[in-house]
């Protein structure tokens, strides 16, 4: 049994604590809980959509904003540094003026 973690109620994404392959059932616990099917391989600690996620829509964990999605994430969807920015302090961009 795949499981994964959601640590806030309002989140959109899960950790996994075992790692999955695409097809995989996944055992959803934590703050909410429920069944997710892998439509990707995810790694452990990485994480995955428990819901849909829109082009441009905030990815939470921890109840918190981590990023935004760059393209459209379906439901199992692998969630990483492909499909979501950082919105934190990034080193590699400089302000305008």
């Amino acid at each position: 049994m795949i499981r994964a973690i959601i640590l806030n109620n309002g989140d959109n994404v899960a950790t996994l604590v075992d790692p999955g392959k695409k097809g995989e059932a996944v055992t959803l616990t934590g703050e909410a809980t429920g069944n997710v099917t892998l439509a990707a391989d995810v790694a452990f600690g990485h994480k995955l959509a428990t819901r849909g996620i829109a082009k441009g829509e905030p990815i939470l964990k921890y109840g918190k904003v981590i990023g935004q999605a760059t393209q459209a994430i379906g439901l199992g969807d692998h969630v990483h540094t492909h499909n979501v920015e950082a919105l934190r302090a990034r080193g590699d961009r400089k302000e305008s003026k």
